[in-house]
Protein backbone atom coordinates (compact mmCIF):
# COMPACT_ATOMS: atom_id res chain seq x y z
CA UNK A 1 0.00 0.00 0.00
CA UNK A 2 2.79 2.38 0.95
CA UNK A 3 4.64 1.47 -2.23
CA UNK A 4 1.57 2.34 -4.32
CA UNK A 5 1.22 5.70 -2.55
CA UNK A 6 4.89 6.40 -3.08
CA UNK A 7 4.62 5.44 -6.77
CA UNK A 8 1.53 7.66 -7.22
CA UNK A 9 3.25 10.51 -5.42
CA UNK A 10 6.36 10.03 -7.55
CA UNK A 11 4.27 9.97 -10.76
CA UNK A 12 2.40 13.13 -9.77
CA UNK A 13 5.71 14.80 -8.97
CA UNK A 14 7.08 13.88 -12.39
CA UNK A 15 3.92 15.17 -14.12
CA UNK A 16 4.08 18.47 -12.20
CA UNK A 17 7.80 18.78 -12.87
CA UNK A 18 7.31 18.08 -16.60
CA UNK A 19 4.36 20.51 -16.77
CA UNK A 20 6.41 23.30 -15.17
CA UNK A 21 9.28 22.67 -17.61
CA UNK A 22 6.92 22.70 -20.61
CA UNK A 23 5.26 25.88 -19.33
CA UNK A 24 8.63 27.59 -18.95
CA UNK A 25 9.68 26.46 -22.44
CA UNK A 26 6.36 27.74 -23.84
CA UNK A 27 6.84 31.11 -22.11
CA UNK A 28 10.42 31.35 -23.42
CA UNK A 29 9.42 30.45 -26.99
CA UNK A 30 6.45 32.86 -26.90
CA UNK A 31 8.65 35.65 -25.55
CA UNK A 32 11.23 35.04 -28.28
CA UNK A 33 8.46 35.04 -30.90
CA UNK A 34 7.13 38.40 -29.66
CA UNK A 35 10.63 39.90 -29.75
CA UNK A 36 11.28 38.65 -33.29
CA UNK A 37 7.76 39.33 -34.64
CA UNK A 38 8.41 42.97 -35.76
CA UNK A 39 11.24 41.69 -37.97
CA UNK A 40 9.44 38.69 -39.50
CA UNK A 41 8.42 40.44 -42.73
CA UNK A 42 11.88 41.97 -43.09
CA UNK A 43 13.63 38.61 -42.68
CA UNK A 44 11.16 36.78 -44.93
CA UNK A 45 11.85 39.23 -47.76
CA UNK A 46 15.58 38.85 -47.12
CA UNK A 47 15.26 35.06 -47.43
CA UNK A 48 13.19 35.38 -50.62
CA UNK A 49 15.72 37.78 -52.16
CA UNK A 50 18.69 35.63 -51.14
CA UNK A 51 17.13 32.45 -52.57
CA UNK A 52 16.09 34.22 -55.78
CA UNK A 53 19.43 35.83 -56.59
CA UNK A 54 21.67 33.02 -55.30
CA UNK A 55 22.37 31.59 -58.81
CA UNK A 56 23.71 35.00 -59.94
CA UNK A 57 25.65 35.37 -56.68
CA UNK A 58 27.18 31.90 -57.19
CA UNK A 59 28.42 32.84 -60.68
CA UNK A 60 29.96 36.03 -59.32
CA UNK A 61 31.51 34.06 -56.46
CA UNK A 62 33.25 31.77 -58.96
CA UNK A 63 34.54 34.79 -60.89
CA UNK A 64 35.96 36.23 -57.65
CA UNK A 65 37.54 32.87 -56.74
CA UNK A 66 35.39 32.19 -53.68
CA UNK A 67 35.62 35.59 -51.95
CA UNK A 68 32.25 35.55 -50.19
CA UNK A 69 32.46 38.99 -48.57
CA UNK A 70 33.31 40.79 -51.81
CA UNK A 71 30.72 38.89 -53.87
CA UNK A 72 27.91 39.50 -51.38
CA UNK A 73 28.90 43.19 -51.04
CA UNK A 74 28.83 43.67 -54.83
CA UNK A 75 25.41 42.02 -55.12
CA UNK A 76 24.05 44.09 -52.21
CA UNK A 77 25.33 47.37 -53.68
CA UNK A 78 23.89 46.55 -57.12
CA UNK A 79 20.48 45.69 -55.67
CA UNK A 80 20.45 48.81 -53.49
CA UNK A 81 21.35 50.88 -56.54
CA UNK A 82 18.54 49.35 -58.60
CA UNK A 83 16.09 50.12 -55.79
CA UNK A 84 17.29 53.50 -54.49
CA UNK A 85 18.54 55.37 -57.59
CA UNK A 86 15.12 55.41 -59.35
CA UNK A 87 13.51 56.21 -55.98
CA UNK A 88 15.75 59.27 -55.49
CA UNK A 89 14.97 60.50 -59.02
CA UNK A 90 11.25 59.94 -58.44
CA UNK A 91 11.28 61.83 -55.12
CA UNK A 92 13.25 64.67 -56.72
CA UNK A 93 10.80 64.90 -59.63
CA UNK A 94 7.75 64.82 -57.33
CA UNK A 95 9.17 67.53 -55.04
CA UNK A 96 10.14 69.70 -58.02
CA UNK A 97 6.76 69.36 -59.74
CA UNK A 98 4.88 69.94 -56.47
CA UNK A 99 6.89 73.12 -55.89
CA UNK A 100 6.19 74.37 -59.41
CA UNK A 101 2.48 73.60 -59.03
CA UNK A 102 2.31 75.46 -55.70
CA UNK A 103 4.11 78.48 -57.20
CA UNK A 104 1.78 78.53 -60.20
CA UNK A 105 -1.32 78.38 -57.98
CA UNK A 106 -0.04 81.12 -55.64
CA UNK A 107 0.93 83.40 -58.55
CA UNK A 108 -2.30 82.55 -60.41
CA UNK A 109 -0.35 81.52 -63.48
CA UNK A 110 -1.61 77.94 -63.61
CA UNK A 111 -3.48 77.31 -66.86
CA UNK A 112 -5.52 74.17 -67.46
CA UNK A 113 -5.99 73.50 -71.20
CA UNK A 114 -9.58 72.93 -72.37
CA UNK A 115 -10.63 69.28 -72.81
CA UNK A 116 -11.04 67.64 -76.17
CA UNK A 117 -14.76 67.26 -76.99
CA UNK A 118 -14.12 63.55 -77.58
CA UNK A 119 -13.48 63.14 -73.84
CA UNK A 120 -17.23 63.48 -73.26
CA UNK A 121 -17.73 60.40 -75.46
CA UNK A 122 -15.71 58.14 -73.17
CA UNK A 123 -17.94 55.39 -71.76
CA UNK A 124 -19.28 55.64 -68.19
CA UNK A 125 -17.07 58.48 -66.89
CA UNK A 126 -16.57 60.66 -69.97
CA UNK A 127 -19.28 63.26 -69.30
CA UNK A 128 -18.31 63.78 -65.65
CA UNK A 129 -14.60 64.09 -66.48
CA UNK A 130 -15.39 66.54 -69.28
CA UNK A 131 -17.54 68.65 -66.94
CA UNK A 132 -14.86 68.90 -64.22
CA UNK A 133 -12.07 69.46 -66.75
CA UNK A 134 -13.99 72.22 -68.53
CA UNK A 135 -14.75 73.89 -65.20
CA UNK A 136 -11.05 73.87 -64.25
CA UNK A 137 -10.03 75.32 -67.62
CA UNK A 138 -12.59 78.16 -67.69
CA UNK A 139 -12.54 79.32 -64.06
CA UNK A 140 -9.83 77.62 -62.03
CA UNK A 141 -10.36 79.50 -58.75
CA UNK A 142 -14.10 78.86 -58.72
CA UNK A 143 -13.58 75.19 -59.61
CA UNK A 144 -11.03 74.76 -56.80
CA UNK A 145 -13.57 76.13 -54.33
CA UNK A 146 -16.38 73.98 -55.75
CA UNK A 147 -14.38 70.75 -55.69
CA UNK A 148 -12.30 71.62 -52.59
CA UNK A 149 -13.42 68.61 -50.53
CA UNK A 150 -12.94 66.13 -53.37
CA UNK A 151 -9.50 67.54 -54.24
CA UNK A 152 -8.46 67.43 -50.56
CA UNK A 153 -9.63 63.82 -50.23
CA UNK A 154 -7.77 62.75 -53.37
CA UNK A 155 -4.67 64.60 -52.20
CA UNK A 156 -4.73 62.89 -48.81
CA UNK A 157 -5.07 59.49 -50.49
CA UNK A 158 -2.14 60.25 -52.78
CA UNK A 159 0.03 61.38 -49.86
CA UNK A 160 -0.94 58.26 -47.88
CA UNK A 161 -0.14 56.02 -50.83
CA UNK A 162 3.24 57.73 -51.31
CA UNK A 163 4.08 57.28 -47.62
CA UNK A 164 3.23 53.60 -47.88
CA UNK A 165 5.34 53.21 -51.02
CA UNK A 166 8.38 54.93 -49.49
CA UNK A 167 8.11 52.96 -46.23
CA UNK A 168 8.00 49.73 -48.25
CA UNK A 169 11.02 50.89 -50.26
CA UNK A 170 12.97 51.43 -47.03
CA UNK A 171 11.88 48.00 -45.80
CA UNK A 172 13.15 46.45 -49.04
CA UNK A 173 16.44 48.31 -48.66
CA UNK A 174 17.01 46.77 -45.21
CA UNK A 175 15.89 43.37 -46.56
CA UNK A 176 18.51 43.63 -49.31
CA UNK A 177 21.22 44.28 -46.71
CA UNK A 178 20.09 41.26 -44.66
CA UNK A 179 19.93 39.16 -47.85
CA UNK A 180 23.55 40.14 -48.52
CA UNK A 181 24.50 38.78 -45.09
CA UNK A 182 22.62 35.53 -45.83
CA UNK A 183 24.51 35.21 -49.13
CA UNK A 184 27.86 35.79 -47.43
CA UNK A 185 27.07 32.87 -45.08
CA UNK A 186 25.16 30.83 -47.66
CA UNK A 187 26.97 27.55 -46.89
CA UNK A 188 26.17 27.78 -43.18
CA UNK A 189 22.60 28.86 -43.94
CA UNK A 190 22.07 25.88 -46.25
CA UNK A 191 23.42 23.43 -43.67
CA UNK A 192 21.18 24.86 -40.94
CA UNK A 193 18.13 24.78 -43.21
CA UNK A 194 18.83 21.19 -44.25
CA UNK A 195 19.33 20.11 -40.61
CA UNK A 196 16.01 21.71 -39.66
CA UNK A 197 14.22 20.07 -42.61
CA UNK A 198 15.62 16.65 -41.65
CA UNK A 199 14.38 17.12 -38.10
CA UNK A 200 10.88 17.62 -39.52
CA UNK A 201 10.68 15.02 -42.31
CA UNK A 202 13.68 12.74 -41.86
CA UNK A 203 15.45 11.64 -45.03
CA UNK A 204 13.01 13.68 -47.14
CA UNK A 205 14.60 16.86 -45.76
CA UNK A 206 16.78 17.55 -48.79
CA UNK A 207 13.85 17.06 -51.17
CA UNK A 208 11.63 19.45 -49.20
CA UNK A 209 14.42 22.03 -48.95
CA UNK A 210 14.86 21.92 -52.73
CA UNK A 211 11.08 22.21 -53.14
CA UNK A 212 10.98 25.43 -51.10
CA UNK A 213 13.93 26.93 -53.00
CA UNK A 214 12.54 26.04 -56.43
CA UNK A 215 9.05 27.30 -55.54
CA UNK A 216 10.40 30.68 -54.41
CA UNK A 217 12.41 31.03 -57.63
CA UNK A 218 9.48 30.01 -59.80
CA UNK A 219 7.18 32.54 -58.13
CA UNK A 220 9.85 35.22 -58.54
CA UNK A 221 10.14 34.46 -62.24
CA UNK A 222 6.45 33.87 -62.88
CA UNK A 223 5.02 36.81 -60.92
CA UNK A 224 7.73 39.41 -60.34
CA UNK A 225 9.45 38.62 -63.64
CA UNK A 226 6.28 38.91 -65.72
CA UNK A 227 5.20 42.06 -63.86
CA UNK A 228 8.59 43.67 -64.56
CA UNK A 229 8.54 42.64 -68.23
CA UNK A 230 5.07 44.13 -68.69
CA UNK A 231 6.13 47.26 -66.78
CA UNK A 232 9.02 47.80 -69.22
CA UNK A 233 7.32 46.98 -72.53
CA UNK A 234 4.04 48.75 -71.78
CA UNK A 235 5.89 51.73 -70.30
CA UNK A 236 7.87 52.05 -73.54
CA UNK A 237 4.67 51.78 -75.57
CA UNK A 238 3.01 54.51 -73.50
CA UNK A 239 6.03 56.81 -73.92
CA UNK A 240 6.33 56.25 -77.68
CA UNK A 241 2.57 56.70 -78.13
CA UNK A 242 2.74 60.06 -76.35
CA UNK A 243 0.53 59.10 -73.40
CA UNK A 244 0.76 61.69 -70.58
CA UNK A 245 2.24 60.44 -67.28
CA UNK A 246 3.50 57.30 -69.02
CA UNK A 247 5.66 56.39 -66.01
CA UNK A 248 2.70 56.40 -63.62
CA UNK A 249 0.65 54.26 -66.02
CA UNK A 250 3.58 51.83 -66.26
CA UNK A 251 3.82 51.62 -62.45
CA UNK A 252 0.08 50.91 -62.36
CA UNK A 253 0.64 48.06 -64.85
CA UNK A 254 3.33 46.64 -62.53
CA UNK A 255 1.03 46.78 -59.49
CA UNK A 256 -1.89 45.28 -61.42
CA UNK A 257 0.33 42.43 -62.66
CA UNK A 258 1.55 41.73 -59.10
CA UNK A 259 -2.01 41.04 -57.93
CA UNK A 260 -2.45 38.70 -60.90
CA UNK A 261 -4.83 40.84 -62.93
CA UNK A 262 -4.25 41.33 -66.68
CA UNK A 263 -2.35 44.41 -67.80
CA UNK A 264 -5.12 44.94 -70.35
CA UNK A 265 -7.13 46.54 -67.51
CA UNK A 266 -4.74 49.50 -67.62
CA UNK A 267 -4.53 49.35 -71.42
CA UNK A 268 -8.26 50.04 -71.88
CA UNK A 269 -8.35 53.66 -70.56
CA UNK A 270 -5.06 54.39 -72.33
CA UNK A 271 -6.48 53.11 -75.62
CA UNK A 272 -9.59 55.27 -75.12
CA UNK A 273 -7.33 58.29 -74.61
CA UNK A 274 -5.26 57.46 -77.71
CA UNK A 275 -8.39 57.29 -79.88
CA UNK A 276 -9.51 60.66 -78.49
CA UNK A 277 -6.30 62.47 -79.53
CA UNK A 278 -4.95 60.59 -82.58
CA UNK A 279 -6.12 59.78 -86.07
CA UNK A 280 -7.88 56.39 -86.48
CA UNK A 281 -5.01 54.57 -88.25
CA UNK A 282 -2.14 55.35 -85.80
CA UNK A 283 -4.57 55.01 -82.88
CA UNK A 284 -5.52 51.51 -84.06
CA UNK A 285 -1.88 50.48 -84.54
CA UNK A 286 -0.89 51.66 -81.06
CA UNK A 287 -4.00 50.11 -79.54
CA UNK A 288 -3.22 46.69 -81.02
CA UNK A 289 0.41 46.85 -79.83
CA UNK A 290 -0.57 47.95 -76.30
CA UNK A 291 -3.32 45.32 -76.08
CA UNK A 292 -0.93 42.55 -77.15
CA UNK A 293 1.58 43.69 -74.50
CA UNK A 294 -1.21 43.81 -71.91
CA UNK A 295 -2.20 40.21 -72.65
CA UNK A 296 1.38 38.89 -72.89
CA UNK A 297 1.23 37.59 -69.30
CA UNK A 298 -1.01 34.74 -70.50
CA UNK A 299 1.96 33.37 -72.47
CA UNK A 300 4.86 34.44 -70.24
CA UNK A 301 3.47 33.27 -66.90
CA UNK A 302 3.07 29.53 -67.70
CA UNK A 303 6.48 29.49 -69.37
CA UNK A 304 8.33 31.08 -66.45
CA UNK A 305 6.35 29.76 -63.48
CA UNK A 306 6.09 26.16 -64.66
CA UNK A 307 9.67 25.73 -65.90
CA UNK A 308 11.46 23.15 -63.74
CA UNK A 309 8.69 23.25 -61.10
CA UNK A 310 8.71 20.28 -58.67
CA UNK A 311 4.90 20.51 -58.37
CA UNK A 312 2.21 21.31 -60.98
CA UNK A 313 2.12 24.96 -62.04
CA UNK A 314 -1.54 25.26 -60.96
CA UNK A 315 -0.52 24.45 -57.34
CA UNK A 316 2.04 27.26 -57.30
CA UNK A 317 -0.41 29.65 -58.98
CA UNK A 318 -3.28 28.91 -56.58
CA UNK A 319 -0.92 29.15 -53.60
CA UNK A 320 0.36 32.53 -54.77
CA UNK A 321 -3.14 33.95 -55.35
CA UNK A 322 -4.55 32.56 -52.09
CA UNK A 323 -1.50 33.71 -50.16
CA UNK A 324 -1.81 37.21 -51.60
CA UNK A 325 -5.48 37.41 -50.59
CA UNK A 326 -4.62 36.18 -47.10
CA UNK A 327 -1.32 37.92 -46.32
CA UNK A 328 -0.77 40.61 -48.93
CA UNK A 329 2.30 40.82 -51.18
CA UNK A 330 4.46 38.52 -49.02
CA UNK A 331 1.70 35.91 -49.38
CA UNK A 332 2.59 35.48 -53.06
CA UNK A 333 5.62 33.52 -51.83
CA UNK A 334 4.48 32.08 -48.50
CA UNK A 335 1.21 30.87 -50.03
CA UNK A 336 2.96 29.15 -52.93
CA UNK A 337 5.55 27.53 -50.64
CA UNK A 338 2.99 26.30 -48.07
CA UNK A 339 0.61 24.88 -50.69
CA UNK A 340 3.50 23.18 -52.52
CA UNK A 341 4.66 21.58 -49.27
CA UNK A 342 1.09 20.51 -48.52
CA UNK A 343 0.79 19.02 -52.00
CA UNK A 344 3.99 17.02 -51.51
CA UNK A 345 2.93 15.81 -48.05
CA UNK A 346 -0.46 14.78 -49.44
CA UNK A 347 1.31 12.80 -52.17
CA UNK A 348 3.50 11.05 -49.57
CA UNK A 349 0.44 10.22 -47.46
CA UNK A 350 -1.53 8.85 -50.43
CA UNK A 351 1.40 6.65 -51.53
CA UNK A 352 2.30 5.61 -47.97
CA UNK A 353 2.96 1.89 -47.52
CA UNK A 354 2.69 0.57 -43.94
CA UNK A 355 5.16 -2.19 -44.70
CA UNK A 356 7.71 0.29 -46.07
CA UNK A 357 7.38 3.79 -44.61
CA UNK A 358 8.28 6.65 -46.92
CA UNK A 359 9.59 8.98 -44.21
CA UNK A 360 12.20 7.56 -41.89
CA UNK A 361 14.04 9.35 -39.15
CA UNK A 362 17.77 9.43 -39.47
Amino acid sequence: MNNELQNNSSSEGKVINLSIKLLLIFILVSWCAMIVFPFVTLVLWAVILAVTIYPLYYKLLNLLKGKNAIASSVVTIILLGILLVPTIFMISAIVSEAGELKTAIVNKTLVVPPPNPKVAEWPLVGKEIYKVWASLSTNLESALVTYHDQILEVGQRIVGAMRSVFSNIMMFAFSIIIAGVFLAYSDESEKSTLAFARKLVGNKGNEFKDLVVQTIRNVSKGILGVAFIQFVIMGLCFMLAGVPLAGLWAILVFLIALIQLPGAIVAIPVIIYIYSVKEPVPATIWSVIILICGLSDNVLKPLLMGKGAPVPMIVIFLGAIGGFMLSGFIGLFTGAVVLSLGYKLAGIWVNYDNSSPVIKSE
